[in-house]
């Protein structure tokens, strides 16, 4: 798992574990041994299976996940996902940590096998945008590709994407363009983002 993931599983595990868990800790003998099962409960694309399971070893090694399906498996209600043995008081504490990223990376894919469904028949491409939640990017862009879709850029850092407030800024979308490819080494692209058809005529 690249260090990255395990950050954000780490942080979050931080955000929600706190100080401690107080309700654990009163009502769960900390030696008592468990055993969990995560059920579909509907029909969806599998996607972070591995962080599902990274989430209750960044937590404690020793818990055993068994994994019954791998990303982009297309799950049905009443699936068995995975299995989870270990310190019941510790999966109690991860298991809201690995089932928030797990459904929501699984939503993503989800929604964009269905779009990359609906335009098989074309040559339109998914992609995905940064509006993504903060911290979780790498993770929402890992989901899109489980589900078929392409990411666009990471950042502002990778790739060029002229928008309407960098034309106004500019004083238009030639300006723009000019101005870019002047700060750009020629090998990277430039894209535009325009309304109508004298819009990316002027933009090339």
């Amino acid at each position: 798992m690249e260090k990255q993931i395990r950050d954000i599983i780490e942080a979050a595990l931080s955000e929600d574990i706190g100080t401690g868990d107080i309700t654990t800790q009163a009502t769960v003998n900390p030696k008592k041994q468990g055993r969990a099962r995560a059920i579909a409960k509907n029909d969806f694309i599998i996607a972070g299976i591995d962080v599902f399971e990274e989430t209750f070893h960044c937590l404690d090694k020793s818990i055993k996940v068994k994994k019954m399906v791998e990303d982009g498996h297309r799950a049905k209600k009443g699936d068995v996902i995975a299995e989870v043995a270990g310190k019941l008081s510790n999966i109690l504490q991860a298991e809201r940590v690995a089932l928030n990223l797990f459904q929501r990376m699984c939503g993503i894919a989800t929604l964009t096998v269905r779009y990359v469904e609906a335009v098989r028949s074309s040559k339109a491409k998914i992609l995905d945008t940064r509006k993504t939640v903060p911290g979780l990017r790498v993770l929402d862009k890992m989901a899109v590709r489980i589900g078929g879709g392409a990411n666009h850029r990471t950042g502002l850092y990778d790739g060029v994407l002229i928008k309407d407030n960098h034309i106004e800024a500019a004083g238009g979308i030639t300006a723009a363009v000019k101005a870019q490819r002047k700060h750009l080494p020629h090998t990277l692209k430039i894209e535009v983002e325009t309304k109508n058809m004298k819009e990316v005529k002027e933009a090339l």
